[in-house]
């Protein structure tokens, strides 16, 4: 017959005065950990003390109880018990709900109490969260409720949102919270679930692929056209946004490209009738121009309207307040944030003063157009003023023969008519009466006297290295800036190659020095060509250099084209690019999916990283599918400065496990 087990005889519980206990040095935890004192005083004085203490009674040296009670079990509501009591919230006597132990040991009694306790599964938070907004909390009391930030708290309930198949996966330790947090991304349940089975295929499951998966054939609202719009004239036309609530996301993925193309078409056509309204012949409009789009368009200088007396206060007034913060925080070593904000809006208000409106005449309006695009800021950007060749008024030069249309004059007789090429009448003839009058040089004597000229010319020149190179420079800026550039003698050709439909080209940091510096020569540019033989004898020495320089640069054309093989041009533009430390990490190239990972195979993309990053880094992506791979490429690239073979420049060395690239010493 079984033995019996003795029955279970449980601690009693009773209410002690607060005064009546202390706390005990048999408390196993020394260290703090979790919801401080602080915190947990103010949730039982919302929700009462929902634990009792574990009491032992503290005896005398004969073994005798003294009516005091050590709290072996409990330390932390104690100590937040008594923090109350400080607080003048709870009277010294409150009775307080105790457990009193009598046997065992009173380390034991604190260590069971710990490590016997079951923590709360993350899910299950989740979805207590959910169940108290359901019953009515908002976000902002539950946030006050726990103690954690309302961000904490939407979280949470983003987490409790992702499909109820993921959770039991998640429940069951089938994926990990990262894995989870990835998920909350698109609230679509089907679109979860669909990117789950796929990713059971891949041999990795990385958050970052889930997250891209989930936000494929999206739009970053930091793109320009989503900033051109705006979010909230996207979300009122129906469209919807993807946003992370663990990691940044740049303001989260418009999950309607469509829409967003149809809403950037309706407004930039909105601002280009702005623009038609003004009389421009045509108007050309898309949300990105080609880089160089312009060349071979005369633009047109306009006239600035200059400011009135009250702008002229008022940027003085700006320019005052400026200088003065700018002095007073100079030598500072922190800047107040609200002087800081202050002073960008300054800064944005005076060059707003720098940027006059232009005004045209009307008849010059009426023969030239304007493009309108969206600049990388997702600002409206409007060119106006270019003048297409078919547009053009025709030229006289000072024979009054019309120029302009590529085609050399007609030869002239002596009396002004049409000269017949085959007649000999206008040719020197010895044999010829003195006392005819003084008839016209005849062609053939003015070339012999015209050679004689441009030999002695080209040797005068030649020992003449700042004229010669005043000359060149002119003949360059005829080229280069003016449509018809026909006032020099040197037979020096300028041409500036058109790029292909590059995206994003107009938006680099050397495409935009360009085109400034552009711009403020050709401000500077006399209107008539004929007057800038003497406004470049008027520049000083730098910036006749500089202006050297730069059309010299525009005239560069180291573009590989298939149709068009250069060895020897390209191994020139290699020789150039040494002689400059040209360094394109330097200059704003990231070697991006859409700049060069997406579009070459597997196996460059993997001595791309092990070039940068070591054997280690690639190895560990080897066995990944190329859009994985290409986005951990990314990932790695990022910040190393690595450049493919066809961008390095000789003198500068290739990376080495991911060090910044380094100007090689010279021999």
């Amino acid at each position: 017959m079984a033995k019996a087990l003795p029955k279970i005889a449980l601690s009693v519980s009773r209410d002690i005065p607060f005064n009546k206990l202390v706390l005990s040095q048999s408390n196993v935890r020394r260290i703090k950990a979790g919801v401080a004192i602080e915190e947990l005083a103010d949730d039982i004085a919302r929700r009462t003390l929902l634990q009792s203490l574990t009491v032992r009674p503290v005896c005398d040296a004969d073994g005798n109880e003294t009516g005091l009670y050590e709290v072996p079990a409990g330390g932390r509501r104690y100590r937040a018990l008594e923090l109350l009591i400080k607080k003048k919230r709870l009277p010294k006597t409150a009775p307080i709900p105790c457990v009193i132990r009598a046997g065992g040991i009173a380390e034991e009694d604190s260590l069971a109490e710990n490590v016997q306790r079951a923590p709360l599964h993350p899910l299950d938070q989740f979805r207590a969260f959910l169940t108290l907004r359901e019953k009515g909390q908002s976000e902002e009391e539950i946030a006050a409720a726990f103690f954690v930030s309302v961000q904490v708290v939407r979280q949470r309930l983003r987490l409790a949102a992702v499909a109820p198949a993921l959770l039991d996966v998640y429940a069951e330790d089938g994926m990990s919270l990262e894995h989870l947090m990835a998920f909350t991304v698109n609230p679509d349940h089907a679109r979860q679930e669909q990117v789950w089975e796929a990713l059971q295929h891949s041999p990795r499951k990385e958050p970052y692929q889930i997250r891209r998966l989930l936000t494929e054939g999206s739009v970053r609202v930091s793109d320009k056209r989503a900033l051109f719009v705006g979010t909230t004239a996207y979300e009122e036309a129906g469209g919807t946004i993807l946003r992370d609530l663990f990691e940044s996301d740049d303001g989260g993925w418009l999950q309607e490209p469509a829409l967003l193309e149809k809403l950037v078409a309706d407004k930039l056509e909105k601002e280009a009738d702005a623009i038609r309204a003004e009389g421009w012949k045509w108007i050309e409009v898309a949300p990105e121009l080609p880089y160089g789009h312009t060349y071979g368009l005369r633009r047109l200088r306009g006239r600035e309207v200059p400011m009135t007396e009250d702008e002229v206060a008022a940027r003085d007034a700006f320019q005052a307040e400026f200088d003065q913060l700018e002095a007073k925080y100079a030598e500072a070593d922190e800047i107040p944030d609200e002087v800081d904000q202050r002073l960008g809006e300054l800064e944005t208000a005076l060059a707003a003063f720098d940027e006059r409106p232009v005004v045209y005449e009307t008849d010059e309006i009426s023969r030239a157009g304007a493009f309108v695009s969206i600049d990388s800021a997702g600002v409206l950007h409007v060119e106006r003023g270019y003048v297409q060749p078919e547009d053009e008024l025709p030229v006289e030069n000072e024979d009054g023969d019309a120029e302009g249309d590529g085609t050399k004059p007609e030869k002239l007789s002596a009396n002004g008519t049409e000269a017949d090429p085959n007649d000999d009448s206008a040719v020197d003839d010895p044999e010829e009466d003195e006392t005819d009058g003084v008839r016209p040089i005849s062609d053939r004597l003015m070339t012999e006297l015209t050679t004689h000229r441009t030999l002695a010319l080209r040797d005068a020149v030649a020992n003449d290295p700042d004229v010669a190179f005043r000359a060149t420079l002119h003949v360059l800026c005829l080229r280069l800036f003016y449509r018809y550039g026909f006032d020099t003698c040197l037979e020096i050709e300028a041409k500036t190659v058109l790029f292909g439909n590059t995206s994003g080209l107009s938006d680099t940091a050397c495409a935009k020095a360009i085109d400034t510096r552009h711009k403020q020569w050709s401000d500077w540019m006399p209107k008539n060509a004929g007057e800038l033989w003497d406004a470049l004898a008027d520049l000083d020495s730098d910036s006749r250099h500089a202006l050297f320089a730069h059309c010299v640069g525009l005239t560069i054309n180291a573009v590989h084209q298939a149709y068009d093989r250069r060895p020897k041009a390209l191994h020139h533009a290699g020789r150039l690019a040494t002689a400059v430390n040209l360094d394109m990490a330097a200059a704003g190239w990231i070697p991006t999916a859409d700049a060069y990972l997406g579009r070459v195979t597997k196996a460059r993309i993997l001595d791309a990283v092990r070039e940068a990053k070591g054997d280690k880094a690639a190895d560990r992506i080897a066995h990944l599918k190329k859009p994985e791979m290409v986005k951990a490429a990314e990932r790695l690239l990022d910040g190393t400065g690595w450049l493919p073979e066809p961008l390095r420049t000789a003198g500068i060395e290739p990376i080495d496990s991911g060090e910044a690239p380094r100007v090689a010493a010279a021999e």
